[in-house]
């Protein structure tokens, strides 16, 4: 098994696992989330031979206040099958201690997607 620890970017890990890398430690997607950033699709499937198949969002942007749609309408997370971007911003303009979780829940699930994308890819041949 080949480790890499300290690099945490979802194209980073990419291109890792591109050149071999089994195994990460990274708190990126754990510290994002407790500050309000959150990782998004750019589209139904993780398009990884791009860097531009993800955004992040900063949730307590003011833009959110009324937005009533999932964090990321491709993702199947309990954050967003059941909150709305709306509610997550008001949770972290509250310093309410949920918000950090359901957003560590919605980045770690992106991560887990990420490399369940990848490990498939690379058992058809196709990465």
């Amino acid at each position: 098994p080949r480790y890499l620890m300290g690099l945490g970017q979802p194209e980073e890990i990419v291109e890792a696992v591109r050149r071999g890398v089994d195994m990460f430690d990274c708190v990126l997607p754990t510290r994002n989330a407790r500050h309000g950033f959150l990782y998004v699709r750019r589209s139904s499937q993780f398009s990884v031979h791009s860097s531009q198949f993800y955004a992040t969002m900063h949730i307590t942007n003011e833009k959110y206040a009324k937005d009533f749609k999932p964090v990321d309408p491709h993702c199947s997370c309990f954050t967003c099958t059941h909150h709305t971007r709306a509610y997550l911003r008001h949770l972290f303009k509250t310093s309410e201690p949920l918000a950090a979780r359901l957003a560590t829940i919605h980045n770690v699930n992106f991560y887990l997607e990420l490399m369940r994308t990848l490990r498939e890819k690379i058992v058809a041949g196709a990465f």
